[in-house]
């Protein structure tokens, strides 16, 4: 809504910033001496967030971008303390954790070291990772799987399920979970200096966070293996070329740009924004027949209200519709 943003200030909330003004919520990932890699704390906070915004009124659009020179860098389970959750489902992302903190790794020195190439994102691993791998033998069969579906599987369909159109203002790096966050929002911009890396090859690692289910859809299977087997670093321009980039901008233009899409996103007919983002997500897991019966399903929910016969009355009338979200 329209005023000063409300910025929250406990410990969780100074490392994911968030406020809302002109109808945009705005989640910002704020660990930039981490190249914004996230913890499981972060994730939690994002979900409520996205959530809470699919459920509030006042919320009609959402950008998600980050401080300093990374977007997100993935996975940083040593960075904070457990998720709220069970004992076992904490101690299953403590011993995934090490296995996964080559990601961030890997993606802070494809930011730092742009100028000499970044071949030697994966050159090594982390101590930290093979002190993980020396305690795998303590890992009970399942507790990774558990992880994944339970961390970073969760952070991803909160973007995709999110009722309000979800804008990725890429600001730097995005790495690994952190790319696939990026390619899960509804829309994406990037700044000249983003990089996107498909980084888990490098570190001998299947990709997980959704990306063998977002890259094959966005630009197909031959592409999508390309960047998953040889984990190079994406240029945003190539990104914006391959279709995984809506519009690459100037650095200093990136946060202008991304208010101004997502303040025209806020003024539109936000549950037909929301049932269109449904019925696109699941196009292409359905046949001719479920499509169409969603789509018609869709369109007779959305008959039913304000902003539908708002729409319709601003036609006849021949002025401009004022949608107000219902």
């Amino acid at each position: 809504m329209p005023g000063s943003p409300r910025v929250s200030g406990n410990s969780v909330d100074s490392l994911v910033l968030h406020a809302t003004d002109n109808q945009v919520r705005r989640i910002t990932l704020n660990r930039p001496e981490a190249l914004n890699a996230i913890t499981p704390d972060q994730r939690e906070r994002i979900i409520q967030l996205l959530t809470d915004a699919s459920a509030d009124p006042a919320v009609r659009a959402v950008v998600l971008t980050g401080t300093g020179r990374g977007f997100c860098t993935g996975a940083d389970l040593r960075g904070g303390g457990g998720a709220p959750a069970s004992g076992g489902r904490r101690a299953g992302e403590r011993r995934a954790g090490e296995r996964r903190a080559g990601e961030r790794a890997a993606g802070e020195r494809a930011a730092g070291e742009r100028a000499a190439g970044e071949r030697a994102a994966g050159a090594q691993m982390t101590g930290a990772q093979m002190a993980g791998e020396r305690g795998a033998g303590d890992r009970v069969p399942g507790d990774v799987a558990r992880t994944i579906r339970l961390g970073a599987q969760r952070l991803i369909t909160a973007v995709l399920d999110c009722e309000k159109p979800v804008i990725a203002a890429v600001n730097g790096t995005a790495a690994g979970l952190g790319a696939h966050l990026a390619f899960a929002c509804d829309l994406v911009l990037a700044a000249e200096s983003a990089r996107f890396i498909e980084v888990f090859v490098r570190r001998g690692l299947v990709p997980d966070g959704g990306g063998v289910y977002l890259l094959p859809r966005l630009i197909g299977p031959q592409r999508a293996k390309e960047l998953m087997f040889f984990g190079d670093a994406l240029t945003a321009a190539d990104a914006e070329r391959l279709g995984l980039v809506n519009r690459v901008v100037a650095d200093a233009e990136l946060d202008k740009t991304a208010r101004a899409w997502a303040e025209r996103l806020a003024t539109g007919p936000t549950r037909a924004l929301a049932l269109t983002k449904q019925l696109v997500n699941a196009s292409l897991d359905t046949d001719r027949a479920t499509a169409f019966a969603a789509e018609a399903a869709a369109q007779e929910i959305n008959m039913t209200t304000e902003d539908a016969r708002e729409g319709v009355a601003s036609f006849v009338e021949r002025r401009s519709a004022e949608y107000k979200g219902r």
